[in-house]
């Protein structure tokens, strides 16, 4: 995929916006707080920037760009560890609605989506993960168990994926109970809800093949944003670091450990690309987007520990962010599975 003038322009403006308000100081201010990231942030990048309305449609109140920006924007989050309702709502809770092809909810939620003024959550998961439903459907009720939920704390409004379909649930109806998960990676929040006989709005079968191939291309976004930020931490302090009266960046073993770190990080832009641009025009293949779901895995596995190395005993400190971008690795190779092994493509 190349990217156009205007999606470079549209990345470039996001990433001003992040370094000018979502620092790291701000991201962690984020973390203390009720939701879990920066809710100042996150209005001015839907009021000045538009960014939770890209992939929406301009007849649902939207900008209609599609799916290639709005992943741009993840990728920008991921550099900053920032979780605001991009992953959650705007991408995941937005194209479940759309592949549910139900124009009077599209309608009626996802204007309120594109302001910002409405969060979507996506219930999916049972307690093996993505590969079973959490809740079932029966008589227009849901009974049952969501589990990892983005956003499920402070949604107002459930997306609940079923074998039935989608259905749809208000954040506060009565039934539905909502436990917080201790997370490993504190930058993102996950939730438990239970759902006790609760009347359900049917919105329509959705496709969850391409639900999870979203869900993975957004994910690898995500990470691809992470270890480019990791590898330009990296380089900045080995420009800094001084040892035997040397920047440790000027010693040539180092030297090679950060190229390896930057092939990583632009062979995976490659193969992650390839998989955006094909969910966007159709055209994609299963195994282009598990190869990118795999390659971001492995990439950002990679280069954090490089990171983490390299930085010495400063990067296990609370202090430095090191440490949550290693965290954040490890918990996005768990968000929504993974392909099964070998991706060998059919001759």
């Amino acid at each position: 995929m190349s990217i156009t003038a205007e999606q470079q322009e549209l990345a470039t403006t996001v990433r001003a916006v992040l370094a000018k308000h979502g620092d790291s100081a701000a991201m962690r201010r984020g973390l203390a707080g009720e939701r879990g990231y920066d809710e100042q942030l996150w209005q001015l990048l839907c009021e000045q920037v538009g960014v939770a309305a890209l992939a929406i449609p301009e007849e649902f109140g939207g900008i209609g760009v599609g799916l290639v920006e709005a992943l741009l924007v993840i990728e920008e989050l991921g550099r900053t560890l920032a979780a605001p309702p991009m992953l959650g709502s705007a991408v995941l809770g937005v194209q479940a609605l759309l592949l549910a092809g139900n124009a009077e909810a599209s309608e009626r939620l996802l204007p309120e989506v594109a302001e910002g003024a409405r969060t979507l959550a996506v219930c999916w998961a049972g307690t093996g993960g993505w590969d079973s439903f959490g809740v079932r459907a029966e008589h227009g009720t849901l009974t049952g168990s969501a589990h990892y939920v983005l956003d499920g704390t402070y949604a107002d409004t459930l997306l609940v994926v079923t074998a039935d379909g989608l259905y749809e649930v208000d954040g506060e109806a009565a039934g539905v109970t909502r436990t917080a998960v201790p997370p490993m990676d504190p930058t993102r929040r996950l939730t438990t809800i239970e759902f006790a006989a609760v009347p359900a709005r049917a919105l329509g079968a959705v496709d969850l093949t391409r639900l999870r191939e979203i869900a993975w291309a957004a994910v690898a976004a995500d990470q691809l944003g992470a270890a480019a930020q990791c590898l330009d931490m990296t380089v900045e302090y080995s420009k800094s670091r001084v040892q035997f009266g040397r920047p440790i960046g000027s010693f040539q073993a180092l030297k090679h450990r950060m190229a390896d770190m930057y092939v990583l990080v632009e062979s995976a832009r490659s193969v992650i690309y390839l998989a955006i641009s094909g969910l966007a025009d159709g055209t994609a293949e299963a195994v282009d987007v598990a190869a990118a779901r795999l390659h971001a895995i492995d990439t950002l596995n990679s280069v954090v520990s490089e990171t983490v190395q390299l930085h010495g005993g400063i990067a296990i400190t609370w202090e430095h962010d090191a440490h949550l971008f290693f965290k954040r690795a490890h918990a996005d190779a768990q968000l929504f599975g993974v392909p099964s092994r070998p991706l060998a493509r059919p001759a």
